[in-house]
């Protein structure tokens, strides 16, 4: 390399003229690249001849993209000038809202949160754009994206997704991130098939001074103030940094939602030796917030776009019942040690805390959500003896009337002298407590010019306490915990009658450990480069039941048999350079997956029983990807494939089926998925201040088999009565959901963006998007032959005839979205004080849409099914959560 090309220079920041250090430097399309040193200068050693693009990107600072001719000797480009980059505000608001929309029952999780650190056109509009109408790329959940907090994973083992609000607004210090795509080569970790994502809040990677900043918004919350402080590196080698943030509303965009956070973070770094520093980490971070629901179309007719019946006024306040409460802090120790051809970092991570979700109990009262089907319009209408108007209209007067969570009600029935201080309502928590203890190592050594490698290995423990907590008795004296459908005892050895602050319902531990060690082969050559990674990860699971339940006395107590999942896998990729400016990769994977522990245990808060016939999960995956780095025009066009074999699906819910009718667990073997599509990403700078983007996904994500399906229940305790009648377990079969698409989110996705940087330091951007092919998720057990039978004769329907099913259970897409945002902002530079205003209206012209569902499967049953849907506003038709309207958001920040 030596005997090639060298390119020099030096950064700047455009205006003040300060030395910019952390930058990198690099010709794209090769893994060459150099960094900035203090006083801003890079030598970047090429080896190569021609026409290239030189890339130089820092954390806050606009991409800045040079064309040169390379040659022999020494190519100095003199000092080139980096303009600040206020649409980094953008990342702010998108993000930190995006991973914060929860709905009530489930998490509409998209893979927004994981591309804030790549400047690829595509994924770019992915994450700002398409994500607030909860687009997954290539229809991925996040459980396939890994997310390292300063190289400890933090993805939770129970349903493998990262939970972003333990950091949540500490943006400051987490804007320094590495991002590789998908199956891509990551120098930090195996990565998923979603890619990688690190961040690194080390103080010597952030920006030295202080930054302090305002938000308004009306989505997720409606104020926020931050403030962060970076010494930089002292003469002794000592750094540090501190960071805090206040998120509050008294109400989101949708009624009732409360939010109330904040977030502190601090680190000390201290570089003992030229090449090795240490680090010690502190983030903690708290999140209240106001769940919102889906509701049926009937419910969002009579409510409105911002209805939400988890709300209710109490005392003059808004009351919700449904709130979520995150405090799991994090310490961290790392090492790191970097002698130019070795990096080697050690790390140690301790979270602890908790999370829980509050909710109503009912107990011999009736259900106190308003939106209950019995209080509906359309009960009346849907009557099996026939259509009772005068009741419809009464009820939809009613509802209209008095649509919110009835608090004074609750307090007068739990105050009733007949019940004899008895609560026949109260408000709960489930709650898990985690401890879980990280440690991890990433070596990455450069042999040669040519040859790379990288190792690491990680280990994780955690223990997990789950149980339920009474918060409220909303006036009554204590809580008999029995279960209302069997009145049995939940907790044989515990008393029976319970107060605040005790638990009750379910207590038991989830024990995990995982060890995961992986290599990787990165060869880089002049005309072509390739990786081959192999891993290995091995998992420990098991429960262990705290309370003796009286349903399940064999097997509810004391812990369940250990699962034990020993998992290969293995990635390559290939990347041939047509030019400098062209060049095709092709990726591909054989992977397996533990099942993440909600889907191990049939029914853990009750008993140790396993899924039957539990497998890892298998996925096969392969991409091919053209890449053109032009002056003016840069872009990539992409077509994946990727198959998940033999995955696990558990669910809940209280099923009329046409065996009988029971509160279930629903159990799904041996299903398959399919994802294949296309990706494209255009971006042409028209002139100096315009850039014109083209981006599209075409994307088809459906169920590629027929899985098995048995559900659960509590066994013959009263067996003249549905389903107990059978025993605890019932298979059914097959469910014919092969090539039913995938409800994950919007499967085909169009944007057209043109944006506008002034020289006098002002810009604004407009981009118009077009999302189609979103499903709701269907509900399997109506695809088994137990939907056509006759609960009553136990024979199929007359009238349930292949025509005729097949019609009823047509799965239809949701609404077409369209929706146009508009982003804008100032910059001023006042000596050394930088001044940046950031702001943005989405959904300009408050349309109208739904961004995902799911189908109930209360109508177990033909003849039911039909009966419902009769009068157009079925009782138990699919639930849906709706995009928000127009909504905006506000930043001002100050630097300095």
């Amino acid at each position: 390399m030596a005997q090639g090309s060298r390119v020099v220079g030096e950064i700047r920041a455009q205006g003040s003229g300060e030395r910019l250090s952390h930058v990198v430097v690099q010709l794209e399309g090769v893994e060459a690249s150099a960094s900035a040193n203090t006083e801003g200068r890079f030598e970047l050693l090429c080896g190569l001849k021609g026409d290239h693009i030189i890339r130089i990107e820092a954390q806050d600072y606009e991409l800045k993209r040079l064309p040169v001719t390379l040659g022999d000797g020494v190519l100095d480009l003199g000092i080139i000038y980096l303009q600040r980059e206020a649409v980094s505000e953008k990342s702010d608001y998108y993000i930190t809202l995006t991973s914060d929309e929860l709905s009530g029952e489930a998490e509409i999780i998209g893979s927004a949160e994981l591309l804030q650190a790549t400047r690829d056109i595509f994924l770019n509009r992915a994450a700002f754009d398409f994500g607030q109408a909860f687009f997954k790329v290539r229809g991925y959940d996040s459980k396939y994206g890994t997310v390292l907090l300063n190289g400890i994973p933090m993805n939770k083992l129970t349903d493998g997704r990262p939970q972003w609000n333990n950091w949540g607004g500490l943006n400051d210090i987490t804007r320094n991130q590495e991002f590789s795509y998908g199956l891509q080569a990551s120098p930090n970790n195996f990565g998923g098939i979603l890619g990688s994502t690190q961040i690194d809040s080390s103080p010597s990677a952030q920006r030295p001074g202080t930054r302090v900043s305002g938000s308004f918004s009306n989505r997720t919350y409606a104020g926020r103030i931050m403030a962060t402080l970076n010494s930089g590196t002292t003469e002794k080698g000592l750094s540090y940094a501190f960071s805090a943030s206040r998120r509050w509303a008294k109400e989101g965009y949708m009624k009732g939602s409360i939010y109330d956070a904040y977030s502190l973070y601090g680190a000390l770094e201290y570089r003992y030796a030229p090449k090795a520093t240490l680090m010690l980490t502190g983030i903690f971070s708290t999140t209240r917030r106001g769940l919102s629901a889906a509701v049926t179309q009937e419910v969002h007719q009579l409510g409105g776009g911002r209805y939400n019946p988890y709300w209710g006024w109490h005392g003059g306040e808004i009351r919700n019942s449904r709130e979520r409460l995150i405090r799991e802090p994090v310490l961290m120790l790392n090492h790191s040690y970097d002698s130019g051809r070795l990096q080697l970092n050690t790390a140690i991570a301790y979270q602890f805390g908790s999370q829980g979700r509050s909710r109503l109990g009912y107990f011999s009262a009736p259900n106190p959500d308003p939106t209950y089907y019995r209080y509906l319009p359309g009960y009346y209408i849907n009557s099996p003896i026939g259509a009772n108007f005068i009741g419809a209209s009464m009820a939809r007067e009613g509802f209209l009337r008095d649509p919110q969570l009835n608090w004074q009600k609750l307090y007068q029935a739990n105050t009733n002298s007949s019940e004899g201080g008895k609560a026949a309502y109260l408000l709960y928590s489930d709650t898990n407590q985690d401890k879980v203890f990280t440690i991890q190592n990433i070596t990455n050594f450069q042999t040669s010019k040519d040859l790379a490698i990288t190792w690491g290995a990680g280990f994780q423990k955690m223990a997990s306490h789950n149980f339920a907590r009474i918060k409220d008795l909303l006036g009554a004296d204590f809580h008999e915990d029995l279960d209302p459908f069997t009145d049995t005892r939940n907790d044989q050895k515990g008393d029976l009658r319970k107060g605040v602050g005790s638990i009750f319902n379910y207590d038991y531990t989830l024990q995990g450990q995982v060890l995961d060690v992986f290599a990787q082969f990165t060869i880089n050559r002049e005309k072509w480069n390739a990786f081959l990674s192999g891993n290995y990860n091995s998992t420990t699971y098991f429960r262990e039941g705290l309370f003796l339940n009286e349903r399940f006395p064999e097997h509810s107590a004391g812990r369940s048999p250990r699962v034990s999942f020993s998992n290969p896998g293995g990635k390559a990729g290939l990347t041939y350079k047509i030019s400098g400016r062209h060049w095709i990769s092709l990726h591909g994977a054989l992977l397996n997956k533990t099942p993440v522990l909600q889907d191990i245990f049939i029914n853990p808060r009750e008993h140790n029983g396993l899924v039957p016939e539990l497998q890892r999960e298998h996925i096969s995956t392969a991409d091919l990807n053209y890449n053109v780095r032009l002056p003016y025009l840069t872009g990539r066009l992409s077509g994946f494939y990727t198959r998940f074999q033999h995955t696990t699906d558990v669910n809940f819910f209280y099923v009329e089926s046409g065996l009988g009718a029971e509160f279930v667990q629903e159990v799904l073997t041996g299903l398959d998925r399919l994802h294949m599509g296309v990706e494209l990403g255009l971006e042409y700078d028209a002139s100096a201040s315009v850039k014109v983007s083209v981006v599209a996904a075409i994307g088809k994500h459906l169920y590629a088999s027929d899985p098995e399906v048995t559900l659960n229940f509590v066994p013959g305790i009263d067996p003249g009565t549905g389903l107990q009648s059978v025993g605890g377990s019932l298979p059914l079969g097959t469910a014919r959901i092969k090539d039913y698409r995938l409800a994950q989110g919007p499967q085909q996705a169009y944007s057209l963006g043109i944006s506008y940087r002034d020289p006098e330091y002002w810009w604004a951007g407009v981009t118009a998007n077009y999302l189609t092919a979103n499903y709701a998720s269907i509900a399997t057990i109506a695809r088994t032959r137990s939907f056509i039978l006759n609960p009553e004769t136990g024979m199929p329907f007359p009238e349930a005839t292949p025509e005729n099913v097949d019609r009823v259970l047509m799965q239809y897409p949701l609404d077409k979205s369209y929706f146009l945002n508009v982003v804008g902002g100032k910059s001023w530079l006042n000596k050394k004080t930088y001044i940046s205003l950031f702001a943005s209206i989405n959904n300009l012209f408050d349309a109208v849409y739904r961004t995902g569902g799911y189908e109930q499967s209360r109508n177990g049953n033909y003849g039911q099914f039909v009966t419902d849907n009769q009068g157009g506003s079925p009782s138990f038709g699919p639930k849906y959560w709706y995009g928000t309207g127009r909504t905006f958001f506000l930043n001002l920040a100050f630097s300095f």
